[in-house]
């Protein structure tokens, strides 16, 4: 396990292992929630940054796969907000496109609260995320942009040297050429990927070197 402050507002938790990367906004927000395997690991992070699991409000989910999504339920108050495209994995239990069969589990049927659209804003305090559809790893997969400290939270479109998978069920790989393209348009300082380590220095250099490496 691995705790970093991002900023004074930001922290991430790494659990290691094929979880995905958690953010802690505010101490109230998740953006992803990992597998769900390390339950009591996840809380000991949350203890040590002065929090429990039922201080959560809400969860982002950056899309539907089951590395990000399966921690969940281990957070009985948080609301839970995905991209409309992908919701629909969550309230149905898919196993399928949340590739939960790969992690030898079954999808439970989720209530999502809130389902995002491109370009709506998430308000947590004084910070605010703009909705960015990033289409291609999944149907639903989004990026959280905060335009006044130049943040990119990624989820699993980009990577620090690496892109998301397009041969998964619901990937699309002309999709995900487009969601890229769109990417570099942004002027970011910092991303914060679904998976790995995060880029603090040249990130939309980064960006425009890992598609030029995956370009299609």
């Amino acid at each position: 396990m691995e705790i970093q402050k991002i900023t004074d507002d930001i922290h991430l938790i790494q659990l290691g292992g094929l979880e995905s990367n958690i953010y802690l906004i505010k101490k109230k927000v998740l953006i992803d929630a990992g597998l769900g395997f390390h339950k009591k690991i996840l809380e000991k992070a949350l203890t040590t940054l002065d929090i429990t699991p039922d201080e959560i409000e809400r969860i982002i989910f950056t899309h539907a796969h089951y590395d990000h999504i399966g921690g969940a339920s281990s957070f009985k108050n948080a609301k839970i907000a995905i991209h409309t495209d992908d919701a629909q994995v969550l309230e149905t239990g898919d196993s399928t496109k949340s590739c939960a069969f790969a992690f030898g589990k079954d999808l439970t049927k989720t209530k999502v609260d809130l389902k995002l659209f491109d370009s709506d804003t998430i308000r947590i305090d004084n910070i605010a995320l703009k909705v960015i559809h990033t289409p291609g790893h999944t149907e639903g997969s989004i990026c959280l942009y905060d335009k006044d400290k130049k943040i990119l939270f990624t989820g699993d479109t980009i990577f620090s040297d690496a892109i998301g998978r397009t041969d998964l069920p619901g990937s699309d790989e002309q999709e995900m050429k487009q969601s890229l393209d769109l990417l570099k348009t942004l002027h970011v300082t910092t991303i914060l990927p679904g998976h790995g380590k995060i880029i603090e220095k040249d990130a939309e250099a980064s960006i425009n070197n890992t598609i030029k490496m995956y370009s299609y």
